[in-house]
């Protein structure tokens, strides 16, 4: 009895380690799949059907029976199978996902039979490194897809830029072609001004009245303004002036007395008497003992391109 005990006892002992040396194969064979995995989806970090043509002929290597497994991986429409790949009843498959929704399916299939095991001919460990493969591809399939996105938009940014730099260059020229053709029509209005008006009303100043006089000079003044024009530089220099105010501004720059302007505007001397006062307060010399003709008079001029064209340099 004692003899045969032990005989039971070795038995036993010996389908353990059997089975101790099965599972820790099984163990390296799924660490050198899910190592060989991450090797194969960093040399080929920027194509997934690149991944998958090189991933379907290492897979069958992780199986109990490798020198008759061979694998198919479906994945969103493609098939990929291994070489030397025959469909038969001896098969494992699992749904690969991306964010819950099925993309494919990745397939081993044994090409012979072989004795039952835990799933058909094949081991419970097998399914679950099958899960664990299919769980896995659709990881990569993520990352892959989100870095091509991710290249797509700094490829858009790219073009954007450059369109946008070369509208800026095109912009550039507009405004300069612009610039100048203001500069050409202020040069002819100036010309036309000099060669045409202006000795027109010399030609007409014998014949005014002395009394008249002074409007004719204001009238020149006012023709020379247009090119270097007051208007504009008293009120680039204060923009709370009225143009009622600027206009009477422009009187007393050019000498005329209170009753004077009164007269032009068809107002009473009192009325211009409160625009003066507003004037200076807005100038800020209502308490200066400084003469507002010659304040006007002193205004510093400009450039007289950037002052035709509204713009204090």
């Amino acid at each position: 009895m004692d003899v045969f005990e032990t005989k039971i006892r070795r038995v036993i002992m010996t389908e353990k380690k059997k089975d101790i040396e099965i599972a820790l194969q099984e163990r390296i064979k799924e660490l050198n799949c899910l190592y060989g995995m991450a090797r194969l989806a960093e040399q080929h970090h920027d194509s997934m059907e690149n991944f998958l043509m090189h991933l379907v002929d290492f897979l069958p290597l992780s199986w109990r029976y490798a020198e008759i497994a061979c694998a198919r991986i479906l994945f969103q429409g493609e098939i990929f199978d291994s070489r030397k790949f025959n469909w038969t009843e001896w098969g494992q498959s699992e749904q690969i996902r991306i964010g819950g929704e099925a993309v494919g399916e990745v397939t081993i299939i044994y090409m012979e039979e072989r004795p039952k095991a835990d799933d058909g001919p094949f081991l419970k460990e097998e399914r679950a490194l099958l899960e664990g493969i299919a769980q896995r591809i659709g990881e990569i399939a993520l990352r892959i897809m989100a870095e091509k996105e991710l290249q797509e938009n700094n490829r858009q940014l790219l073009l954007e830029r450059k369109a946008l730099k070369d509208a800026n260059a095109a912009l550039r020229v507009v405004l300069s072609n612009i610039e100048d053709e203001k500069k050409r029509i202020y040069e002819n209005f100036h010309l036309n001004i000099e060669k045409v008006v202006m000795p027109v009303i010399h030609a007409l100043t014998p014949g005014i009245e002395k009394s008249k006089q002074k409007y004719l000079d204001m009238l020149k003044t006012n023709l020379e303004e247009i090119t270097s024009p007051f208007t504009s530089r008293i009120f680039n220099h204060y923009r709370t002036l009225t143009p009622t105010e600027v206009d009477i501004c422009n009187m007393i720059r050019n000498g005329l007395r209170t009753k004077e302007i009164a007269r032009l505007r068809s107002v009473s001397p009192a009325t211009i008497s409160r625009h003066r006062e507003h004037i200076r307060r807005k100038l800020k010399i209502a308490n200066e003992q400084i003469n507002l003709t010659t304040y006007l008079q002193s205004l510093p001029a400009q450039d007289t391109t950037s002052t035709y064209n509204g713009v204090r340099s």
